[in-house]
């Protein structure tokens, strides 16, 4: 049997914080157990602890080598649409929680895209079955037939970028039309007036969050001259991940137990077991999340949602981060299943579309290299 050590060696060991630990356990990199001597408490495989700190290491020497090459640690990419300071997310400079009290996704979309116009996101598009595979199956088409972005001026594929979203939009459910996005969910979802405002609130929030994952396979789809389409796709299909844009289902399903059992019991289950709760702590806002925070600020969640949001925090220390409050919100509104996954991929595509734009300027194809660790080439 293995050696187990604590949370606090656990984080000595590698030089991070608790949240950041819980992380590790989420992605399998870090096998946890319960401590026989205080079941509150957890204990990690030491081995584990030991191999990551030993690849840290090893990552540390590379980072020079990996701003030209994103070889050996996290990929570099110079952008001007988003960045955090002092745990504050802003787009173009301008605070994204400042900027989602009155800003609309249309005037979201011209900053993002530095653009002259604010964006039309009209669309007249009649989806039969809206949805996840509508949404898609469509994108897929339209990638497909559209045309290299190679050669394009830069109004023209701001007018090809209003219509993806717009039709994207569409496929997730919005009735089709000429009002503001947001709008137009909530005209499809009968929504009040209020919950439009809130719906407006969330999408602006989620329009872009720096280099995700999803930003980075979208700028190496551009930088291959790709059309926009199959830009866009190449970024939804990595935001579909559930640790990534549809960590909103994870928390949903969180939310069922806590329906069924109550929350008492559920916290108890995941303290116990060590399992990290879906939803809570962000590496990048250690003291809370603003834009969960902004967005909870605007409704009450169903009571014992609420409950729980309340008691996990107080247990564990951990914040709400914003696939909490996205959750919280569809629970509020009484949104069908996939609403929040579909918000949030209408709303992340204007960013990635930005991303795409930016990515069209640098001329340049990104190319990573591999490192091979596989048995050594024969040398005849």
């Amino acid at each position: 049997m293995g050696s187990w050590i604590s949370m606090s060696d656990a984080c000595s060991q590698l030089g991070v914080r608790p949240q950041t630990i819980y992380a590790y356990v989420s992605r399998g990199k870090l096998e946890v157990m319960p401590d026989p001597a205080d079941t509150r408490r957890s204990l990690y495989r030491a081995e584990d602890v030991a191999a990551l700190a030993k690849r840290k290491q090893a990552g540390r020497k590379h980072e020079t080598l990996a701003t030209n090459t994103l070889f050996g640690a996290e990929p570099s990419i110079p952008t001007a649409i988003s960045t955090f300071h002092r745990q504050r997310l802003y787009y173009r400079g301008h605070d994204a929680v400042a900027l989602a009290g009155s800003a609309s996704l249309e005037e979201a979309a011209q900053l993002l895209w530095d653009s002259d116009q604010e964006a039309d996101f009209s669309s007249a598009a009649r989806i039969a079955s809206p949805g996840r595979v509508a949404a898609f199956t469509s994108l897929a088409t339209l990638a497909a037939t559209g045309h290299s972005t190679h050669g394009r001026m830069t109004r023209v594929l701001h007018g090809e970028c209003q219509s993806l979203v717009g039709q994207l939009a569409n496929a997730f459910g919005a009735q089709h039309g000429k009002r503001p996005l947001h709008l137009r969910f909530a005209q499809a979802w009968k929504l009040s007036p209020q919950a439009a405002e809130q719906l407006r609130t969330a999408m602006v929030l989620l329009v872009d969050h720096e280099l995700t994952s999803s930003a980075f396979a979208t700028r190496i789809a551009a930088s291959t001259g790709a059309s926009l389409p199959a830009c866009l796709l190449s970024g939804l299909t990595t935001l579909s991940g559930p640790l990534h844009g549809d960590a909103s289902g994870r928390v949903k399903a969180l939310f069922n137990e806590v329906e069924r059992q109550g929350e008492d019991q559920v916290i108890a289950h995941y303290l116990s077991t060590g399992q990290p709760l879906a939803g809570f702590g962000h590496h990048l806002y250690p003291d809370g999340d603003p834009r969960a925070a902004a967005l909870l600020a605007l409704f009450e969640p169903p009571e014992v949602i609420a409950r729980f949001i309340d008691k996990a925090t107080q247990l564990t220390g951990q914040h709400p981060n914003i696939d909490v409050a996205l959750a919280a919100l569809a629970a509020h509104c009484k949104l069908p299943d996939e609403a929040a996954f579909g918000l949030f991929a209408t709303a992340r595509s204007i960013g990635l579309l930005a991303h795409c734009l930016e990515q069209l300027g640098t001329a340049q194809v990104i190319r990573p290299r591999g490192r091979y660790v596989g048995v050594i080439p024969e040398v005849a």
